[in-house]
């Protein structure tokens, strides 16, 4: 197997990997849904639904994932995740009942806790230690096209051959490339040599402190999680009840993904001068600001609010794994990043119908509720400190 030789080459590897990854899983319902439930004589919903318990299953698995990386690093523990995802998507695709359906994506949501970004950025840290950011920011960018790569091809498979084929090609292309490209990943740097967190004035106080900087982040990307999942799922809708043409509203969510890799180049560049609270701090307002100019402005002001929308996300994401980097160091990031992300991925896989149900009954005022909960986490960005480390 050949190991990449520098951190462009594990970039572009590990990236593409998780662009496999989050393509064959996450993303896979939004194309395979309604033939999925059309040929088994469900509801959508029921596919949906089988989706939000994946992602429940996949953070409940993130702490005890995040441990395992951190004591023997992530290049095998990703490999197996890929074999986890093909076993999860041939199951999928001979699924003839509810019963196989369910097995399947309890499959895909282990394979996601193994295998999407939190596994990914653990790993790096494992490999760069404390300078694993750019790395980290760099597999996003490539990830972030997840969607863009992915409809697009599950669409093509489903209209030529039928969503079963679809389902079992992905798992083809899990081995036949991403497996290749995690396994090509370097080895960890042994836990005796990685950087230790620097003592100083807060050490009477570390514990505490520690766990004081958990707690607000574990909210944080709770409450944007809560919100990233929930607008995503129910955008247009909720443009076209702010007075968008369906054909505004289409156009207007096309500028999400354009935004996520913008403010992803701009994290990699500018911001990455600054510690990532500037950053994650900037990302959290992105969505009331969008609020208010949408409110303002109506439907001419579509597009501007998913622009704002689509860039605070793309920072969030990276923020998921250079902020625990940044505050607590690479020591136990894995274990740590696992139960940070364990509250926004609960958050997460509810949203859509939580927030589905506000617009239904309170219509576009529900987006108010979405900037409310973009605003507290930005005030719990407030209380930490860059110096937090312990």
């Amino acid at each position: 197997m050949l190991v990449p030789s520098g951190p462009f080459a594990v970039v572009v590897a590990l990236g593409s990997a998780q662009t496999i990854a989050w393509a064959s899983s996450y993303y896979l319902p939004a194309i395979l849904a309604a033939p999925i439930a059309r040929d088994l004589g469900l509801a959508p919903t029921y596919v949906f639904g089988a989706l939000s318990a994946a992602l429940v299953i996949s953070g409940l698995l993130g702490p005890r994932v995040g441990h395992v990386i951190d004591t023997f690093g992530g290049r095998r523990l990703l490999a197996v995740s890929n074999l986890v995802f093909v076993a999860g998507l041939l199951l999928l695709s001979v699924a003839h009942g509810v019963a196989l359906l369910i097995a399947a994506w309890v499959l895909l949501g282990i394979g996601m806790g193994m295998g999407l970004y939190e596994a990914a950025f653990a790993t790096l840290a494992r490999i760069y230690g404390a300078n694993a950011r750019r790395t980290i920011t760099g597999i996003t960018l490539i990830a972030g096209f997840a969607s863009t790569v992915g409809w697009p091809l599950t669409t093509w498979l489903a209209s030529e051959y039928g969503w079963r084929v679809a389902c079992q090609v992905w798992a083809v292309i899990h081995i036949s490339v991403a497996l290749p490209f995690n396994l090509s990943l370097p080895r960890a740097v042994p836990l005796d040599q990685q950087p230790r967190p620097s003592t100083g004035a807060h050490q009477q106080s570390g514990r505490q402190d520690e766990t004081f900087a958990m707690v607000l982040l574990a909210y944080m990307f709770a409450a944007v999680g809560f919100v990233s999942s929930g607008i995503s799922a129910i955008l247009p809708t909720m443009l076209v009840a702010f007075g968008a043409t369906p054909a505004q509203a289409l156009f207007a969510g096309t500028l999400v993904g354009p935004a996520q890799v913008g403010a992803r180049l701009l994290e990699a560049g500018w911001l990455g001068r600054f510690h990532p609270l500037l950053s994650a701090r900037l990302a959290t307002l992105m969505n009331p600001i969008g609020v208010v100019a949408l409110v303002a402005g109506g439907p001419f002001l579509a597009s501007t609010f998913t622009v704002l929308y689509g860039a605070g996300n793309g920072i969030i994401t990276i923020a998921r794994g250079t902020l625990p980097l940044a505050i607590f160091g690479p020591v136990g990031f894995g274990k740590r990043v696992g139960m940070i992300s364990l509250p926004g991925r609960a958050t997460g896989a509810f949203a859509p119908l939580v927030l589905g149900l506000m617009v239904e009954h309170f219509g576009s005022n529900a987006l108010w509720i979405s900037a409310l909960a973009s605003i507290s986490a930005f005030f719990a960005l407030l209380l930490l400190r860059a110096d937090q480390k312990p």
